[in-house]
C-alpha cells in the first residue's frame, strides 16, 4: 500500500511539474491585469463611487436598526424579548419605509457595481465613465433621501429613473463591446 502511495505522489509531483509553468505565466498576466486596473484612472473612479454607494447602503441599514430599536417594532421574538417583550414584535410603517429603502439599493446598487466594473474594463473616456458613476451615485442619493424623508411623488421615481440611466447605457456599451466575442 505504501508502495502505491509513493508512485501516486511521484505522478502528482510530475503533473504539477507539467503544471507549474503555465500556472506562473497565468498568474502573471492575472497580476499584471489587476495592476493595470487599479492604475487605470477610470476603474478608480469606479472604485471611489462604488464605495461611496456601499457606504450609503451599510449607513441605510444602520438606520433601519436605530429605527426599529426607537420605534421598539422588532422583526423576531427574540429580539422583542430583548426590549421588552413580544408586544414588540410588530410592524412599523417608517421601519418598514427604512427597510424598503434599503432592499431597493441593493436591488440596484449591486447591479450597478457589476456593470461598472465590466464597463471600466472596455476602456471608456474618464470623462464618460465618471458622468455615469457621478449620475448614479447622486440619484441614488436623491432616491434614499425622498425615500427616507417621504418626500412627495413623483421626487423618488425620477431619481429612480434617472439612476437607471446610466447603467442601461453601461449595459449597452459593454454588449458593443462584447458582441464579437460571443
Amino acid at each position: 500500500m505504501c508502495h502505491h502511495h509513493f508512485r501516486g505522489w511521484r505522478r502528482i509531483k510530475s503533473l504539477a511539474s507539467l503544471v507549474q509553468p503555465h500556472f506562473h505565466a497565468l498568474s502573471k498576466r492575472v497580476t499584471q491585469t489587476l495592476i493595470a486596473m487599479i492604475v487605470s484612472e477610470v476603474f478608480s473612479c469606479f472604485a471611489f463611487y462604488g464605495a461611496l454607494l456601499v457606504i450609503k447602503m451599510y449607513t441605510i441599514a444602520i438606520i433601519t436598526g436605530q429605527v426599529r430599536l426607537r420605534r421598539k417594532a422588532f422583526a423576531n421574538p427574540e429580539d422583542a424579548l430583548r426590549h421588552g417583550g413580544l408586544q414588540y414584535q410588530r410592524c412599523d410603517s417608517y421601519v418598514e419605509r427604512c427597510r424598503r429603502a434599503h432592499v431597493n439599493d441593493m436591488e440596484n446598487i449591486l447591479p450597478f457595481l457589476f456593470l461598472g466594473a465590466i464597463y471600466s474594463m472596455t476602456g471608456p473616456s474618464l470623462a464618460a465613465a465618471r458622468l455615469h458613476f457621478l449620475v448614479f451615485t447622486f440619484a441614488r442619493g436623491v432616491h434614499t433621501i425622498a425615500y427616507l424623508c417621504a418626500l412627495r411623488a413623483p421626487t423618488r421615481s425620477v431619481a429612480y429613473t434617472l439612476a437607471q440611466v446610466p447603467c442601461v447605457s453601461m449595459a449597452v456599451q459593454i454588449l458593443i463591446t462584447v458582441a464579437a466575442h460571443a
